[in-house]
């Protein structure tokens, strides 16, 4: 059975849980809505939806070095409550979430955050591409809507496969942590440092690289 976008949607939005726990659990149910929200419900994973409007003012703001200190991140990621934000479980997931940026690059939390112009771009090259296929305007619609949901799987922190559980997006382990906590947990920014990067070089620099490369 073919699960369409909107089914997809209404299910994110009744549940909290993330777009593939979502297509896989109206692929499971046959395209049921309410089977599929029962399905999320004991896999623990719409348990989110239910702490998602609480408010989260506390956390921790976590950092991860790579490569020698050429490669840094942090991270804040929010609680309710400080004795959530000193709990291992919760650390351990601040850890696990820098150091997913840290490998995997996202640009941004979560879609609705990426720049409308930015998305308006991508959109019409996918266009230009599928219409010099000859292929149907209504086909053309859809390979764009496929599209654009798997350039926000490579840019969206969220909907990217978990590094150290590809099976799981982000959001999955977000909402599994939720469900371990008991408590709305929300991952609010982060940003990535590489040494040097936007830097030029002086051409003196690069000879005395080539050089201690070389052993002279």
């Amino acid at each position: 059975m073919s699960i369409t976008a909107t089914q997809v949607n209404e299910l994110r939005k009744a549940t909290g849980a993330g777009l593939m726990d979502c297509k896989k659990a109206l692929t499971e149910t046959g395209g049921d809505h309410e089977q599929a929200v029962d399905y999320l419900r004991k896999k623990g994973l719409a348990a989110a939806s239910k702490k998602a409007g609480r408010a989260a003012t506390e956390g921790l703001v976590g950092s991860y070095i790579h490569a020698g200190g050429k490669i840094g991140v942090l991270v804040e990621v929010n609680c309710e409550t400080d004795f959530v934000a000193k709990n291992e479980g919760f650390q351990n997931f601040v850890k696990d979430i820098a150091m997913h940026i840290a490998a995997a690059s996202p640009l941004y939390v979560r879609r609705e955050e990426v720049d409308p112009s930015v998305l308006e771009r991508e959109k019409e090259i996918y266009r230009a591409k599928a219409k010099e296929s000859g292929k149907p305007d209504n086909i053309v619609e859809k390979i764009i809507e496929g599209q654009v949901n798997k350039f926000y799987g490579d840019i969206c922190l969220l909907e990217q496969a978990f590094v150290k559980d590809p099976d799981k997006t982000v959001q999955t382990y977000l909402n599994e942590t939720i469900a371990t906590i008991g408590e709305n947990i929300s991952i609010r920014r982060f940003a990535k440092f590489i040494l040097g990067e936007g830097l030029e070089k002086k051409e003196s620099d690069f000879a005395a690289e080539v050089a201690a490369a070389a052993g002279v």
